[in-house]
């Protein structure tokens, strides 16, 4: 009998060993720009090379006071939508770090980073922590938000990678956790597409870091699931590098579309090309 999971969240990821991984090879790029690397623009525009890394800098920080610290401050104003909030502090943290210079920026990611990985490494990721805003306004496991927060990061160094003529990273259980966490946006891509129940939906990803992602719709709602028989609809993309941008938008859905092969509903798999894994 297929499994379905109606947790609405998916089956379980650990992404906190791929962190650690991930921030050791952060600091030894970072360690590897010149002045001019540091100004050069980002896919994250406006954002330059420098403004990227202060980013990061400042969701360290946020991490350790209000997660580890307890420590809150700042709600949206009124009638201010939450991407909207985020985006606003967001600018005014970056505004702020100019001030800092690119060996300061890297001296702080060096007082930060242990205290993160450790933060990580003592969460019980099994509990109920924030919402992942774009996966459910409702509380998430801390293992969502700790993958969550795995992608974010591993996103921005990729595109200081870019900014700066160096090779995306292509570890492939980085990649495949990266594409993993980002498809946890799909029950929410797809809630407005009404189906008769036993529809799903599949997305197929080729490569090492790829794999198979199933959504079955039942109880007027789309579950993670294993395939089973009846009305699909498959999206199959044959490099991993167009799924995740997609996600963050550095590629946007009719590009994609373009890129992927689609066979069954055109028009639900349309609407799951609207994914978006980011606040936005």
């Amino acid at each position: 009998m297929p499994r379905v999971d109606t947790t609405g969240f998916g089956a379980r990821i650990n992404a906190r060993e791929l962190f650690e991984q991930d921030r050791v090879e952060l600091l030894r790029l970072l360690g590897e720009l010149t002045p001019q690397h540091w100004e050069r623009p980002t896919a994250a525009a406006p954002w330059v090379v420098r403004d990227l890394v202060a980013h990061l800098l400042g969701d360290d920080l946020a991490r350790l006071a209000r997660s580890r610290d307890g420590h809150r401050v700042g709600t949206p104003a009124p009638h201010e939508e939450f991407a909207a909030f985020i985006h606003r502090l967001n600018d005014e943290w970056i505004r702020a770090a100019a001030r800092l210079s690119p060996q300061l920026l890297i001296d702080l990611l060096q007082v930060t980073s242990p205290q993160v990985v450790a933060f990580w490494r003592q969460a019980d990721l099994d509990a109920t922590g924030e919402p992942v805003s774009w996966v459910s306004p409702d509380p998430a496991p801390v293992w969502l938000d700790c993958a969550r927060d795995f992608t974010e990061y591993w996103v921005h160094q990729q595109q200081i990678r870019e900014a700066t003529g160096r090779t995306v990273a292509t570890d492939r259980r980085a990649l495949h956790t990266v594409l993993d966490t980002f498809l946890r946006a799909m029950p929410r891509t797809l809630v407005r597409q009404d189906r008769p129940p036993g529809a799903q939906l599949i997305v197929t990803v080729a490569g090492p870091a790829g794999g198979q992602w199933c959504w079955l719709r039942e109880g007027g709602r789309w579950w993670f699931s294993d395939p089973r028989g009846g009305r699909t609809t498959t999206i199959a993309v044959d490099h991993a590098d167009v799924l995740w941008r997609l996600c963050v938008r550095m590629i946007e859905p009719q590009e994609a579309q373009q890129r992927v092969r689609i066979t069954g509903d055109h028009a639900l798999a349309a609407a799951a090309l609207q994914i978006v894994s980011i606040i936005r």
